[in-house]
């Protein structure tokens, strides 16, 4: 996993996004247990030295918080993470935080006299400042769109799915029996599923809500579930003509 430690302000940080993503948690988790750190009473002073504020734009253009968090921020939180998945991760960052700082300690910029030279230095390192966000914000995007939809977003999306069956059932004025409606679920899902390239519904990734939300908004039944359904009704009409006999 590349990036786990960035530079900001001269100073080598990971990001609660980073960790969330290495250590396979929901982000909002890792918030949570950075805040509980900030507002302990005890030592609150220390935790706001390892934790800085951040903000970062999500799939649909929202401002999200996130943390930056300096070598013993990162400690802390990582801590209770355990199990050989979470140690190894845990030592990749302890070797990206000491080549980092290794790198910060070894850099030395002798500054001519010549003011012309020392203009040239000034732009060449904006522009280096420049790249180093724009990778950085592409890391952060990438790191926010691959994450799970939250409860809240699965949620919608399931309720969003049910209203939409039960709306062309009654447009139509179906009379089905569940065995028909589950026709018509499974086949919602499955367009769901490949138009985002999932197994399942809670595999959805933050990338993937607009577009399961837009196929939900825009979904009819293919012509062969139809046909299936029209099917059954004709073997549930037979069943009962039979009976009547």
């Amino acid at each position: 996993m590349n990036e786990l430690v960035i530079m900001k302000d001269q100073r080598a940080v990971t990001t609660s996004l980073q960790v969330a993503e290495a250590f396979e948690k929901k982000h909002k988790n890792v918030i949570q247990t950075i805040e509980e750190k900030i507002n302990s009473a005890e030592n609150s002073a220390d935790y706001k030295d390892m934790f800085a504020q951040g903000v970062y734009v999500d799939s649909r253009g929202r401002e999200q918080k996130m943390y930056y968090l300096n070598r013993d921020g990162f400690i802390f939180i990582a801590v209770g993470f355990n199990g050989k998945k979470a140690d190894k991760f845990k030592l990749e960052y302890i070797k990206e935080f000491n080549r980092m700082e290794k790198a910060i300690k070894e850099e030395r910029i002798q500054l001519p006299s010549d003011p012309m030279k020392v203009l040239e230095l000034i732009f060449e390192a904006n522009k280096n400042t420049d790249k180093k966000v724009e990778r950085i914000d592409k890391d952060v995007k990438y790191l926010k769109d691959n994450q799970r939809i939250d409860s809240a977003e699965y949620s919608y999306i399931s309720k969003h799915v049910s209203r939409k069956v039960y709306e062309y059932i009654d447009m139509h004025g179906l009379t089905l029996t569940a065995p028909q409606r589950s026709k018509l679920f499974k086949d919602i899902s499955r367009g769901i599923n490949e138009v985002t390239g999932v197994k399942t519904r809670s595999q959805l990734r933050q990338k993937d809500f607009d577009i399961a939300d837009e196929l939900i908004d825009n979904w009819q039944p293919s012509t062969a579930t139809v046909q299936i359904i029209k099917q059954m009704s004709n073997v549930v009409e037979g069943q009962t003509t039979l009976g009547g006999d």
